[in-house]
């Protein structure tokens, strides 16, 4: 069937093909950075004083058909890199490949003439954020540790969670509602330390987009958000590195060409990165520190590691080959032994990925990649206790094994052609074999023998098919129409669904343009989690029989404006999404689902889910710069969110967390001479929405009654026990204090011929708030000796002080 399409899909594209090359001619080619080879995404490629262009695809290659001309001027420009200009002749069609060279200090003055990218108002895509990789390392950081996500958080629309964790929630939606992508393969956990970091090392990225609304056909699966990474390639010309050491990691970055003796050109190149913490030395004095005596002894620690490697091969113009994957591993573990005793109890979680793709030129016109993907997370949980009685001389065992995961096979096909001017389409299809472990537990004990309990393994097909057309039927409109058809199929279901997808710009002046969209999204896996935090022991489960897939659908419409002397763009948008079959633990569940001992009593895990809906909208505002002396954004959003389970919170509507009313961000960098770089970040959002306890009292019962079942009437005498209960209001009824931190840095930079280093120092939280992290009822005695309750508040971060020592080689 898949064959069926694709060739269907072909014949197509060349009938086409065929019908608009009429007096027109194709210059096509790739886009590369000069000095590496590197090819370069998102180039813009335009006729001056048109409406005429295009941007190269992830893959640098870049197509544009014009008519004929006896002199055609063509202009690529790219942030960052000088702006390459290019006259001809268009008589025949042309093969044009472009090196642009990398700009140190762009001119703080940009004029309309000379624009460095693609303008805002001309994009026909709306609700999209990318920044600079460059720029994302001059930012303050947590500990110095650069991390994309937490930059993400920093733009409209898109909340963080807790204090320091690296969670994004996207216009209302979940943790599990983001697609986050790096090279084609998912990764379904991308947090480490517990979400205070992130799985992703920025030295091995080449790009970052975040999409939250509008989204184009090509993506699937998510309701919320897509967040696509494409790793770099290597550089082809000569072997370069680059590294840092900070307070709790350091990591190291190689790349360079492959060459054979016989080689004259480079076709192949690597790229390596690897990055490990080494919290788990830095901790050992300390837990050595806290031993209460040498008779018992306890080790270990946690830490956690992860590596980038990517290898390409050039087999001509029209051939590539690239292999990537990543690999890292978060490892919590402590050994105590006694004389009598010793346990160990481990906590371990990691992502694997890796994607195999092959890219062929088929025409001027037809590009296109096929890709093998593989993405897998684990998680596991271990105990081990031993103990011996001195006195019978006998060992007691207790041994607890639990393990979760997901596993994926997928291979995907997609076409961009370019037919004309007026239209550039994007055609193609993928399916991904899923594997569920939800729930694995092994326990043995000398008591109860050995058990084990296991939600058997849950395998699912889920396949898509798509075709979008970025359509110019007039010089001031611009349109992406798409449509994709999802189907997913597990043992007792089938589901075929069609996502229409639409969006649309039309210019209202020369800088300024109205942009509307519509998607409609469907979601199979889902996320299971009692905190929202992001943590290992959340839960990847499918949709089923009885677990439907979620829904949503979205609306916004907004303006985009270009300011071009100041090189400023501007955006308002406003924004509708509703959302069904949101799916969420019952009160009292957890992610364990053991059964009883004997296993007479079977759990599933749907058992212990409700299904509810969700509503979220709001407006956004972004002012931003990219480029200049000074650079950086001001952010704001206003914004509602909505849930409604039937049985949460007595089927009432209730705020979820994360639900945020005004939400601020502003990032400045300034470049204080060539060699400082000044930054500063200031962060404000209203606090989460939470349940808490509203009062504590003691509550006493008859302990021999309620324990022996004796007659309330009978004469033994009654046994008075007392424990301390807590009443809870209304879901998420109470709304922390506001949040809001100033972070702060200087970076050093030094240059010489062969090598550059820089040193950072930055500090967290500069004005030491102390932001709640939790809540938590204490009791204390008052001037009159009387017992009150009060909620006490409880931060986790002070004002931090970090330095760290990057370079350049």
């Amino acid at each position: 069937m898949i064959k069926k399409i694709l060739f269907s899909a072909f014949f197509t594209l060349i009938f086409l093909s065929q019908i608009f090359a009429q007096k027109l001619f194709t210059i096509s080619g790739y886009v590369r950075e000069k000095g590496s080879q590197e090819q370069l995404i998102g180039v813009n490629v335009y006729v001056p004083t048109t409406t005429n262009g295009t941007t190269s695809n992830n893959y640098g290659f870049y197509s544009i058909t014009l008519p004929e001309n006896e002199s055609v001027t063509l202009v690529f420009s790219f942030v960052g890199y000088e702006r390459v200009v290019k006259t001809f002749p268009l008589t025949k069609n042309l093969e044009m490949n472009i090196e642009l060279a990398s700009s140190n200090q762009l001119q703080e003055v940009v004029v309309s003439s000379k624009r460095q990218e693609e303008r805002i108002s001309e994009s026909v895509q709306m609700s999209k954020i990318d920044i600079p990789i460059s720029q994302i390392k001059k930012i303050p950081a947590f500990l110095g540790e650069k991390d994309v996500l937490k930059v993400l958080q920093l733009m409209p629309g898109v909340q963080k969670g807790s204090e320091g964790q690296s969670g994004i929630y996207v216009r209302g939606g979940g943790p599990d509602q983001n697609l986050i992508i790096l090279d084609d393969a998912v990764v379904y956990n991308a947090n480490h330390l517990f979400g205070f970091f992130s799985v992703f090392n920025g030295d091995a990225l080449k790009s970052v987009e975040l999409t939250k609304g509008g989204f184009p056909a090509r993506f699937g699966g998510r309701l919320s958000s897509v967040i696509e990474m494409n790793m770099k390639e290597g550089n082809k010309e000569k072997l370069h590195g680059e590294g840092g050491i900070g307070l709790i990691s350091s990591r190291i970055t190689l790349e360079g060409p492959i060459r054979t003796k016989k080689q004259t050109n480079t076709k192949s190149s690597f790229i390596v990165s690897a990055r490990r913490t080494y919290l788990d030395i830095v901790a050992s004095p300390f837990i050595k520190a806290s031993q209460k005596n040498e008779i018992e002894k306890t080790t270990g620690g946690y830490y956690f590691y992860d590596l980038n490697a990517k290898i390409n091969y050039e087999f001509g113009q029209k051939d590539k080959l690239y292999l990537s994957g990543y690999f890292g591993q978060d490892k919590f573990q402590t050994n105590t032994k006694s004389a009598d005793n010793s346990s160990t109890n481990g906590l371990n979680w990691g992502n694997e990925t890796a994607t195999l793709r092959w890219n062929h030129l088929f025409s001027q016109k037809l590009f296109g990649n096929l890709s093998l993907i593989y993405s897998r997370y684990r998680f596991n949980i271990n105990s081990t206790q031993n103990s011996t009685d001195t006195q019978t001389n006998t060992t007691s065992i207790y041994n607890l094994q639990y393990d979760s995961g997901i596993r994926d096979f997928s291979i995907k096909y997609d076409f961009d052609f370019f037919p004309n001017p007026q239209h550039s389409l994007k055609i193609g299809v993928q399916s991904t074999s899923h594997r569920f472990t939800p729930s694995a537990v092994v326990l043995q004990d000398s008591d109860i023998s050995r058990y084990e309990t296991k939600i058997e393994n849950i395998d699912v097909i889920e396949s898509g098919i798509y075709v979008e057309d970025i359509w110019k039927p007039i010089d001031r409109l611009k349109m992406n129409i798409g449509l994709r058809m999802s189907n997913y199929h597990v043992s007792g279901s089938d589901y075929i669904r069609p996502e229409p997808r639409f969006s649309g710009a039309f210019k209202l002046s020369n800088d300024l343009a109205f942009k509307a969209s519509y998607a409609l999204m469907n979601q199979y896996v889902h996320l299971l989690t009692n905190t929202g935090l992001g943590l290992p022991t959340d839960l990847w489960v499918p949709s089923t029989d009885k677990i439907a897939p979620q829904q949503s659908q979205q609306i916004a419409a907004g303006f985009a404006k270009d300011f071009d002397k100041s090189g400023l763009t501007f955006t308002i948008e406003g924004y509708y999404k509703s959302m069904s079959n949101l799916i969420n633990y019952k009160e009292g569940a957890s992610f364990l689902l053991v059964n009883d001992v004997t296993g007479a009593n079977k759990v599933r895990w749907e058992d212990n889910v409700t299904a509810g809906k969700g509503w979220s909208y709001g407006t956004e505002f972004l002012l931003q710069k990219k480029v200049g002396k000074f650079s950086g954004w001001a952010g704001y959003t206003l914004s509602w969110t909505k849930w409604k389970f039937a049985e949460l919170n007595f089927g009432k509507e209730f705020y979820p967390r994360y639900d945020r009313r005004n939400d601020i961000s502003l990032v400045g960098i300034y470049d204080i001479k060539p060699n400082i770089t000044f930054s500063a970040v200031w962060v404000y959002g209203t606090g989460n929405a939470l349940t808490v306890p509203l009062s504590r009292y003691n509550a006493y019962s008859n302990f021999n009654t309620r324990q022996n079942n004796i007659n309330p009437n009978s004469s033994v005498t009654p046994l008075f026990t007392g424990r301390a209960v807590q009443e809870y209001g209304e879901k998420n009824a109470f709304r922390a204090e506001p949040y809001h931190r100033l972070d702060v840095g200087v970076q050093f930079n030094k240059k010489k011929r062969h090598h550059e280093r820089t040193w950072e120092v930055s500090i967290y939280n500069a004005y030491n708030r102390k932001n709640p992290f939790f809540y938590q009822l204490n009791s204390k005695i008052d001037a009159n000796n009387q017992s009150i309750t009060t909620l006490q508040r409880y931060s986790i971060f002070p004002i931090i002080p970090s330095v760290s020592y990057n370079f350049k080689f």
